[in-house]
């Protein structure tokens, strides 16, 4: 295949513009009126530190690539080598199945067969639905199986107002709770704490110079639309990423070096936290036969 990310497919709706990839299903870009509003890479590149894809059926990682299932150990693929864990699930690097391109929206989907480590067969699908100010997308993952099993997922955007510099944006967070970055520990993360009187507290805004996130926050409040906001803004600009209720979650990552920007922020909306394979935290629960739908957003304001 002539490109690591496959066909690109591009919808549009006024001046509004996004491109999804074949490979993984994953935004590439999103922009309106030519303005950039989330980190784009050449057609040809692979997402830069896994920007845009889609993290099913699990984000974040799983500690050594164990859980348990029904009592029996699994063992997941090991693909983040340099700590030895299963990261962001196993669909990001899969060819997706096309069902639908319309001019303003896509729809393609995904056969997760049981295999190694996961034992329950999954379909999933995903739906990019953008009008003149917003991008919708829309997941559903359905149990293909004979038995129930708990799922995750997410998503890895990172966001931008066109060449406004990312240390200049500001970002806020609905978030009363964090679990903070530990370094290079195995699992990088500690126990959830209340974000109150510390460096985490985001729900009034900080501007992100000098913020050095890869952080997972909880404890979401919801707005007046039922959803979780998350904005970033510069001035008069805003860049709002809404969640739906089960997007509980929400990773930001601040690396310094994304291939062609330098300075990133990824804001990740999850449905559960790192490891929620063995906690069990705020994994959506799937009897067999039935499915789960969720939606989360990019509005330009």
């Amino acid at each position: 295949m002539a490109n690591p990310t496959g066909e690109q497919f591009e919808i549009t709706r006024g001046n509004a513009r996004a491109v999804v990839t074949e490979i993984g299903a994953g935004l590439r870009a999103f922009e309106v009126g030519g303005v950039p509003y989330v980190e784009a890479f050449a057609e040809d590149e692979k997402p830069p530190k896994g920007a845009g894809q889609v993290l099913l059926p699990w984000p974040n990682r799983t500690k050594g690539g164990q859980w348990v299932y029904q009592g029996e150990k699994q063992q997941l693929a090991i693909t983040e080598a340099a700590r030895g864990n299963a990261i962001h699930g196993l669909t990001r690097h899969e060819e997706w199945e096309l069902l639908e391109h319309a001019e303003s929206s896509i729809t393609l989907a995904i056969d997760v067969p049981a295999r190694e480590g996961w034992p329950v067969p999954l379909r999933a699908t995903i739906t990019y639905e953008i009008s003149p100010r917003e991008l919708v997308v829309t997941h559903e993952i359905r149990n293909e199986g004979e038995s129930p099993i708990g799922v995750g997922l997410g998503t890895h955007p990172y966001f931008r107002i066109g060449d406004v510099p990312t240390d200049e944006l500001t970002l806020t967070l609905p978030a009363s709770r964090v679990r903070p970055y530990l370094g290079d520990e195995q699992m990088p993360y500690a126990d959830e704490q209340d974000v109150e009187g510390t460096e985490y507290d985001f729900r009034s805004g900080k501007v992100l110079a000098g913020v050095d996130l890869d952080t997972a926050f909880g404890g979401l409040s919801v707005a007046e639309d039922g959803n979780h906001h998350h904005v970033l803004s510069h001035g008069d600009q805003e860049l709002l990423v809404w969640t739906g209720p089960d997007f509980r979650w929400a990773q930001v990552f601040t690396p310094d070096d994304l291939v062609g920007r330098g300075r990133a922020v990824a804001i990740e909306p999850m449905t559960c936290p790192a490891d929620a394979l063995n906690t069990g935290t705020d994994l959506i629960e799937l009897e067999p036969a039935t499915s789960w739908t969720g939606s989360w957003g990019i509005r330009v304001r």
